[in-house]
């Protein structure tokens, strides 16, 4: 759990420092030791704050001191590992890079279903051509050892091919021994070319991974393989029947590319939601320049540049409306479902879409500072994060694959001596074995994919989450501060009721344009309220003829000839109005948070408006929500207790602190942490930037079209309560995923490398094939992938 001090402290180092970050591109990785190799060799690096390396992107987020290491170097420092690197690119970028980077992934997914198809085929046919070789020979071997994929080969396979094939069994040992020989050469050569390239790379550099462990695992099989069909009668004179694997050695690379093939079409899907954002940013603009209407790349955008917006098109970049009428489509964006209108003033965001009508704005914020691309860079730098409790995972595949292959060294050594019995081959397999079937893709894969894939989810609904961090404190959080005015309520005044008094002759609409006359002259926010409501039922509003004000009373003056008083109660007073035939009704406003403004005229009480900062659409729910994720909420304001207990009350909030400044707020988080209570706390970002940075998880609600990105952990696009309820289900089910994934990844390795070595063959006498380990470990890491895809299904509150 973090504590207060972990939680300001963090913020603080880092801001005080004078570090850059820099995400470096980097090729050729391909398990979970490629990535702990390229990570721990950059965290050595001195200058290096914090290093993370992400296997599903393929690139580096390193934060470094500029003052003594440079992205120059570090980029060298990757390549010195035997891994490609390249600078990144320019600010800005990221909506073109993600292009290039969908391109790359879409040829390197074509490139390995190829090769899996062929080498599957060439598998298929080395298998056929092996049954005759094994349906000759002895085959007490085979059957003590209970091979189930041989098994099943030999009895089903070999009965059918003798009837249909039966040239095949005419043929010579030998020329099968050299047809297999060549094919497996034409296999490995080509489809697996891949693993003994990377597998030479990584022992240049002292260093070994997956591809080293299917590159030992095959090479033996093809190099014994090929000793046996080159020099038969050697091995035969000294008792050893020249069997061969070329047929195992064959499946194994087709099975390991079949296994990456699933997985580069799995991680295609986890980056959807990224891929889908960059798609929408137009290539052109329609630029108004001198009269004269031009088509531009985005590119050259400038801000101050007049744009024109035709229906159906997307908004190429931020702006202020300055003509024309129409409705925009948000949802990409925002997760708002209902278009928004959009008229002159309004601010409109590049990347949304332009509905019905034509509208014409002027550029505010272009290129790198679009709203639509700080959204991409932001959920970029968040998939590309590292969850804490991936620690665990990177420490284990640091050491994984060395301890693999002295694993495959015992196992070879102890079937040697207490196996002799069963054949001097058995070791030789079950040695492969343990080298194919373990998998640190799978550990490798677990949190990473998990983070993308939720980090997307998140996206379409509104939320932007900084990264794996974020979601695993989040999923700990128990207490959820919210501020009251933006968050629980709307934060605008409006008018909630008009109550007439019946001894007077002035009807509802009157009493508002009257009172509406006299506060158009006013600018405090309640008479705004009553000014706003007069606007929305009435096609004018009179002028005052005349108009006093009297700070903390209200105000008063002369309307189409009427003398017109409106404030609180000492007001009317104060004129002589008597308010006794609504004082009832006037506390029991009171005594529910709102504002009654007393309406004279002409001397006589004429009615109440009642106003109030309500309540938002769906708040109560949403607290309710997050009473049902067994959350206590707690409300914070700088309004006096018996509003504030009067909105909490109505919202279903459990415990309200009032009456306090920003500072106030910052030291009720502290309390509550103080307690043991993980906290959450959403607010403005602007206001509450204080209390965000102290809680465990700042939640930034947008307000209005003013969207502070970078103030909280989690930002919600949409300015409504639910999306906290949303964040936390989504964090929770989010660690649920990456739990069961590292569940599978370490149990899978656990269970499947003994099995492989031959432990249950004493009990059961049952030990699995190279083939069937090979297709054991290209299914892992498919199904911890698989298993993370689940979230972008997750129903979010």
């Amino acid at each position: 759990m973090s504590t207060p001090a972990t939680a300001s402290a963090t913020r603080e180092n880092v801001k005080a420092a004078t570090l850059d970050r820099v995400t470096i591109p980097v090729t050729g990785m391909t398990c979970a030791a490629c990535q702990a190799f390229v990570q721990r060799t950059l965290a050595e690096e001195a200058g290096v704050r914090d290093a993370t390396v992400n296997l599903m992107l393929h690139n580096a987020t390193v934060t470094f001191d500029p003052g003594v290491v440079s992205p120059a170097a570090l980029v060298e420092k990757i390549r010195g590992t035997g891994y490609g690197a390249e600078m990144p690119s320019a600010a800005g970028l990221i909506l073109e890079e993600q292009e290039r980077n969908d391109a790359a992934q879409l040829q390197e997914y074509r490139g390995l279903r190829a090769k899996a198809i062929v080498s599957t085929i060439a598998g298929a046919a080395a298998m056929l051509l092996s049954i005759p070789l094994m349906s000759v020979k002895a085959t007490g071997s085979l059957e003590r050892m209970k091979d189930p994929f041989m098994n099943w080969s030999m009895r089903t396979l070999d009965p059918v091919l003798r009837r249909i094939m039966p040239w095949l069994y005419a043929m010579d040992d030998d020329a099968i021994r050299w047809l297999l020989l060549g094919l497996s050469a034409f296999v490995a050569g080509w489809a697996g070319r891949r693993f003994y390239v990377k597998a030479w790379s990584a022992l240049r550099h002292k260093t070994a991974d997956m591809n080293t462990l299917v590159a030992l695992g095959t090479g033996a099989a093809f190099l014994y393989s090929a000793a046996m069909t080159v020099a038969p009668g050697f091995f035969i004179a000294r008792g050893i029947a020249p069997d061969v694997y070329f047929d195992a050695g064959i499946l194994i690379i087709a099975l390991v590319l079949i296994g990456n093939t699933l997985e580069a079409r799995a991680k295609g899907r986890t980056v959807m939601a990224l891929r889908n954002l960059a798609q929408l940013q137009p290539k052109t603009a329609r630029v108004v320049r001198d009269g004269v209407e031009l088509n531009m790349p985005v590119e050259a955008l400038a801000p101050g540049d007049v744009i024109r917006v035709r229906p159906g098109e997307r908004v190429p970049a931020d702006g202020e409306v300055t003509a024309g009428r129409s409705s925009v489509d948000e949802s990409m964006l925002t997760g708002e479902s209902l278009p928004v209108e959009k008229t002159r003033g309004d601010r409109v965001i590049g990347g949304t879409l332009n509905q019905r009508g034509s509208l014409e704005y002027r550029a505010t914020a272009v290129g790198s500072e679009s709203m639509l691309a700080q959204i991409v860079r932001l959920l970029h730098d968040a998939q590309g994060s590292r969850a804490p409790i991936q620690n665990l995972a990177d420490r284990i595949s640091a050491v994984f694959v060395p301890t693999v292959l002295v694993l495959a060294i015992v196992t070879f050594l102890g079937w040697e001596v207490f196996g002799r019995s069963y054949g001097a081959m058995q070791g030789f397999a079950a040695a492969v074995t343990v080298l194919v079937i373990a998998c640190p893709c799978a550990m490798g894969l677990a949190v990473p994919t998990a983070v993308m894939v939720a980090t997307g989810r998140g996206a379409q609904f509104g939320l932007l989450i900084k990264g794996g961090e974020a979601l695993q404190r989040l999923e700990k959080v128990d207490t959820v501060v919210l501020d009251k005015t933006g968050t629980i309520t709307t934060g605008r005044p409006e008018v909630t009721d008009i109550l007439l008094n019946p001894e007077s002759s002035f009807s509802r609409n009157g009493v508002v344009l009257l009172a509406a006359a006299l506060e158009g002259a006013s600018e405090h926010p309640l008479g705004e309220a009553v000014v706003q409501y007069a606007k929305e039922n009435s096609p004018a509003i009179p002028e005052a003829e005349s108009f006093t004000s009297m700070p903390g009373r209200g105000v008063a003056g002369v309307v189409e000839g009427h003398d017109v008083v409106l404030g609180n109660e000492q007001h009317m007073h104060d004129h002589g109005i008597a308010v006794s035939a609504l004082s009832p009704v006037g506390e029991e406003q009171a005594s529910r948070g709102r504002t009654p403004l007393w309406v004279g005229i002409d001397g006589q009480l004429a009615g109440v408006i009642v106003v109030a900062d309500t309540i938002k659409a769906g708040a109560a729910a949403a607290i309710e929500q997050l009473h049902r994720e067994s959350l206590q909420v707690v409300m914070v304001t700088g309004d006096n207790e018996r509003t504030a207990r009067a909105i909490a009350a109505e919202a279903g909030v459990d415990t309200v602190i009032a009456g306090v400044l920003p500072q106030g707020k910052v030291e009720a988080v502290r309390k509550l942490q103080a307690l043991n209570h993980v906290v959450a706390m959403a607010g403005d970002g602007v206001n509450d930037a204080p209390a965000l940075a102290q809680a465990d998880v700042g939640i930034t609600m947008a307000t209005g079209s003013d969207i502070a990105i970078e103030a909280g952990d989690v930002t919600l696009m949409r300015s409504e309560l639910s999306g906290v309820a949303a964040a936390i289900s989504l964090s929770r089910g989010t660690m649920r995923v990456m739990r069961q994934n590292l569940f599978w990844a370490f149990a899978y390795n656990v269970i499947g490398i003994p099995v492989a070595a031959g432990v249950l063959y004493p009990i059961w006498g049952v030990m699995l094939s190279p083939v069937l380990g090979s297709a054991a470990m290209a299914l892992s890491s498919f199904s911890v992938v698989t298993n993370s895809l689940r979230l972008s299904r997750l129903k979010l509150a």
